[in-house]
């Protein structure tokens, strides 16, 4: 696609908790930037659109992603709710329009294409806020009018929008990558840990703390498997908090909170275990993350893990349980898991998923123009 401009709607990066869409959307850049410098005559020409920056924040931190970038007057709600109202169009003279999430825009007479990277808050309703279901069903909406192609990030997630009305012609399935984290800074995280009084051995769980994310269930699992360990290794929680009841967390669970990529990338390296039991999930970036520096993973079935963790029931407890203290303790378990981990791993590159999203991008194209 030598020579074609691509609109890229980054407006997740704006967000203060860009979460696994704005993982996607950096891991993506970093995929494209690492095609281009492989072979510059394929690369595409990237133009990156968001709201404006926050006040007070200074330099605005998308300007050195290393892309054009078009910023808007409006602060990000208004300008979503402008995109969502038809009311601000792509700018002429780019040959395709992607969009990283449903929060799309009229893409004018470009194609435009749509990543939907789940439609969950149709599949357990009960784990969204009743705003955000109805914000989310009008905004597929849009999207099956406006998009020429979708991208998703499993068979699932295929399958759940051909229910809601997309052809599946129009959708390529492109997981994510693993690639994305930058070494680990395990001093750092050795002090952040330190700093909340944990020292030596522990169990990871890294996501936003909500309801779908099943938290309390792996908590008890957690308390009940406590006593069996070697010693009573703590059970740390990373990633920020979401909505819905608060969690119990009871002895020996600690909450890390936010932290930053050298620092998470050092605690998954620092790990005993990963244990990411999601009640579902579109595809499911932490045990990647995690299998990408040899950490085994004890994990809900997930689109990501590819037959390479160890499988629990999300909603059975002692199942959860049964597989912490498996995967914590049993080295022949543990050193296959982490050789499985390792191999699903290095399947999943930036590089080869931008590739992916470049022949995408393509055909959106060559769908508009019609035969030669």
């Amino acid at each position: 696609m030598s020579g074609s401009r691509v609109l890229l709607v980054v407006e997740q990066l704006r967000r203060s908790a860009a979460g696994g869409i704005g993982t996607y959307v950096l891991g993506l850049l970093q995929g494209l930037d690492e095609l281009a410098a492989a072979d510059p005559g394929t690369a595409p020409e990237l133009i990156l659109t968001a709201s404006r920056v926050r006040p007070g924040q200074g330099g605005d931190p998308l300007a050195g992603l290393g892309h054009p970038l078009q910023t808007s007057v409006l602060p990000g709600p208004l300008l979503t709710r402008a995109w969502d109202l038809g009311l601000l169009r792509a700018p002429a003279g780019v040959d395709v329009v992607h969009a990283v999430s449903l929060a799309t825009l009229e893409p004018g007479r470009a194609p435009l294409v749509v990543t939907v990277h789940d439609l969950l808050w149709r599949r357990v309703p009960d784990a969204y806020p009743a705003r955000g279901r109805r914000w989310h069903e009008a905004a597929l909406a849009r999207a099956l009018e406006r998009a020429d192609q979708f991208v998703v990030p499993a068979e699932v997630v295929a399958g759940d929008l051909v229910e809601a009305g997309a052809s599946r012609e129009s959708i390529t399935v492109i997981p994510m990558g693993s690639d994305h984290l930058p070494p680990p800074d395990v001093p750092a995280a050795e002090a952040h840990l330190a700093s909340l009084g944990v020292r030596g051995p522990f169990l990871l769980c890294v996501g936003t703390l909500e309801p779908r994310k099943n938290l309390q269930r792996l908590v008890e699992a957690y308390a009940s498997i406590r006593g069996e360990l070697p010693e009573p290794w703590p059970l740390v929680m990373v990633g920020p908090s979401g909505w819905g009841e608060r969690l119990d967390p009871g002895p020996g669970v600690v909450h890390a909170g936010s932290v930053s990529s050298p620092e998470l990338s050092g605690l998954y390296a620092s790990a005993r275990l990963l244990a990411y039991v999601p009640l579902i999930e579109g595809f499911g970036l932490p045990p990647v993350e995690a299998m990408s520096v040899g950490t085994p993973v004890v994990a809900s079935p997930l689109p990501s893990t590819g037959g390479a963790a160890l499988e629990v029931d999300p909603h059975d407890t002692a199942s959860i349980a049964a597989g912490l203290l498996t995967v914590a303790t049993d080295d022949a378990v543990r050193n296959e898991l982490i050789r499985l981990g390792s191999a699903r791993a290095g399947e999943l590159t930036w590089a080869s998923i931008a590739r992916q999203h470049r022949d995408v991008w393509d055909a959106a194209v060559d769908s508009r123009r019609g035969p030669p």
